[in-house]
This record gives structure tokens, C-alpha cells and sequence, in this order.
């Protein structure tokens, strides 16, 4: 099995303003997925380890997120 990070946590503290997406076809059951990275070189890792045939496909897309905070009252 190839060596992959886990994707990103909602619940992580974001230190910067992007985000990586990896969209890829998991050639096991047939669907389209995606997983949510903080790190480039994580992020395309994973879409690496997702071409195990001549049908897999894989995609990371750089992704401006806003970084907001909340006050509870």
C-alpha cells in the first residue's frame, strides 16, 4: 500500500488560506471522491497512490478558503 497522510481535519487550526483537493475515481468501487489536504505535497502523495491501474485518475486543485473565526457569546 503506497504511503499517504491522512486528509486534513475540520477541527485542524489553519495556519494559511489554501487548500488542496484531490478528486480522483477510486477504481475499487466505480465512484468519484474526494479528500481535503493542508498540504501540496500531501495532497499529491495521495493522488500518486491513487493510479494503480490504466483507469485510475487523479486531481489536485489549489483552493482559496476563507479564513473566519466565531465569538461565542
Amino acid at each position: 500500500m503506497a504511503n499517504t497522510a491522512a486528509p486534513a481535519s475540520i477541527h485542524q487550526h489553519r495556519d494559511s488560506d489554501v487548500e488542496f483537493h484531490v478528486t480522483y475515481l477510486d477504481t475499487d468501487s466505480g465512484r468519484i471522491r474526494r479528500e481535503d489536504f493542508e498540504d501540496l505535497a500531501a495532497a499529491e502523495r495521495f493522488a500518486s497512490a491513487q493510479l494503480r491501474d490504466q483507469d485510475g485518475w487523479a486531481v489536485v486543485d489549489h483552493v482559496k478558503i476563507e479564513v473566519t473565526s466565531r465569538m461565542v457569546a
